[in-house]
């Protein structure tokens, strides 16, 4: 690994015991984060990103391979990992009792050095809550105070673990700032979330995971490059029976790509000002009544599934990929 290389991981491997066998929540992970950069790690249910994830944060631990965070190792400095990163789970219970101040105070006390409890407080909005207790907080904030604890440490290196996940639109804008200041600040964060518009709005790169193994890397735009085309016509139509397929949209000069989705059709285009005019035209040669119509740019979310076939945010995960157990939240009793 290079000396700025945050995170280095070689040939990673995680196997449970099964009951039909052993089951492969990852396979042979390679992956390496650079210092400074805000890196998206997404991928499907079951896909081995949460253990991944865990085994990064030193909560899991690998079957074989290697795995380095900031230059070192969890087997051999795990005192030494731990004064230097910030985590914020997938979800965080609090002493109902305890004021936000009191949290502050309680995780700064874990680290040799660290930020002022109000200057932490103050980046994550929440300086007028100081002294109120966490059972009056709103969903929100008591998200904005978990990530308020992994930064009291001044970590180099923070991960977000789906940090927006529920969160109203104010509340997922309010916690993206907080990102934003990190990157401003040239510090690492590994961010992993079910949005794919924040992914594409925040990461500097992105890696895709399925079935245990990067099949994508590289920034936003690269990976919408390589989908080919620029937009995406959608359309459904009026009554539409099994008689209509996507291939008969295929054929359609200036059409990349044509598929079914939902009730309707997409197709990616280059320059959709010259296909929409033909697409009109084959519906109405063919006397079907057009029902919706929308276009859009490619996005994150499209890549996404034509690499894996499912989006992001579908609940459906594949048996054989499935975990054999679901991540406990972290308890913090003071």
């Amino acid at each position: 690994m290079s000396c700025q290389t945050v995170i280095g991981v070689r040939n990673l491997v995680k196997t449970y015991p099964g009951r039909d066998g052993p089951v492969h929540a990852v396979r042979g992970l390679d992956l390496e984060v650079q210092a400074g950069e805000c890196f998206g790690l997404l991928g499907p249910n079951g896909a081995g990103k949460t253990t991944t994830v865990e085994i990064l944060e030193g909560l899991n631990e690998p079957t074989s391979g290697e795995v380095e965070v900031l230059g070192h190792r969890w087997s051999l400095d795990a005192a030494y990992i731990r004064q230097r990163i910030g985590v914020t789970l997938q979800e965080t219970r609090f002493p109902e009792k305890a004021t936000v101040a009191e949290m502050v105070r309680l995780f700064r006390s874990f680290y040799d050095h660290g930020l002022d409890g109000a200057e932490v407080l103050r980046r994550v909005a929440l300086e007028a809550k100081a002294n109120a207790f966490v059972e009056t907080l709103s969903g929100g904030q008591q998200r904005r105070l978990a990530v308020a604890l992994a930064l009291v440490g001044d970590p180099e290196l923070l991960f977000l673990d789906e940090p927006t996940t529920g969160l109203d639109p104010q509340s997922r804008l309010q916690l993206q700032d907080v990102i934003r200041e990190l990157q401003g600040r040239g510090r690492t964060t590994v961010l992993t979330t079910h949005y794919m518009d924040e992914a594409e709005r925040l990461c500097d790169r992105v890696a895709i995971v399925d079935h245990g193994q990067v099949i994508a890397l590289g920034t936003p735009a690269e990976l919408i490059a390589r989908l080919g085309g620029e937009h995406v016509i959608e359309f459904a139509i009026e009554n539409h029976g099994t008689e209509v397929q996507a291939s008969e949209f295929a054929g359609l000069e200036g059409v990349l790509k044509a598929v079914e989705r939902g009730n309707g059709f997409e197709l990616t285009v280059s320059e959709p000002h010259r296909v929409l005019p033909r697409l009109i035209s084959h519906l109405e040669a063919t006397g079907r009544q057009l029902g919706r119509l929308t276009t859009r740019h490619v996005s994150l979310e499209d890549v996404f599934v034509a690499l894996t076939g499912r989006h992001l945010r579908d609940n459906q995960e594949p048996a054989s990929e499935a975990q054999p157990r679901t991540r406990r939240p972290r308890r913090v009793r003071a």
